[in-house]
């Protein structure tokens, strides 16, 4: 069976949900009940766990870690080592018997080094800047810096 997409020979692709012409690249890791919509763009060294959901047109740059409980709605970029994490009080060897998620909405963008705390809904186009800690949900249309201020736009 032929694939309709694009898989760097140097990726670990486990799953078979990855939809028509997304790229793969080099050193990516993509655990088997993952899902990938079409036309997804999964950059060098990113690591997607299994109950991660992911729609079309998105672009996930180099250094991306996606964990359990993710959803990432169409059209979606995550800039590169965008940092997220699903257990808000982490502890070696004790994994919470269900996943604290984060929702990435429809067009919006995460800057690089952005960190994304748990149970966290980023708006549809909104806009994550580079290197802003999110600890709370962020409004559409907005832009949250690295001050956590909160700016409506017009786009």
């Amino acid at each position: 069976m032929s694939k309709n997409y694009f898989q760097h020979e140097l990726a670990v692709v486990e799953s078979e949900n990855i939809g028509k012409d997304t790229r793969i690249w080099a050193f990516a890791h993509i655990l088997p009940r993952a899902v990938i919509g079409t036309n997804c763009n999964i950059c060098d060294h990113t690591f997607i766990e299994n109950d991660v959901i992911i729609g079309d047109n998105v672009t996930i740059k180099c250094g991306v870690y996606l964990w359990d409980a993710m959803r990432i709605e169409d059209d979606v970029f995550i800039g590169p080592n965008a940092t997220f994490t699903n257990d808000k009080y982490p502890r070696s060897k004790k994994t919470p018997t269900k996943f604290a998620p984060i929702i990435l909405k429809r067009g919006c963008s995460i800057g690089a080094n952005a960190t994304i705390l748990p149970n966290v809904t980023v708006g549809e186009n909104a806009i994550v800047g580079a290197g802003a800690i999110i600890t709370k949900d962020v409004p559409p249309d907005s832009i949250v810096t690295n001050t956590n201020e909160v700016r409506n736009t017009d786009f």
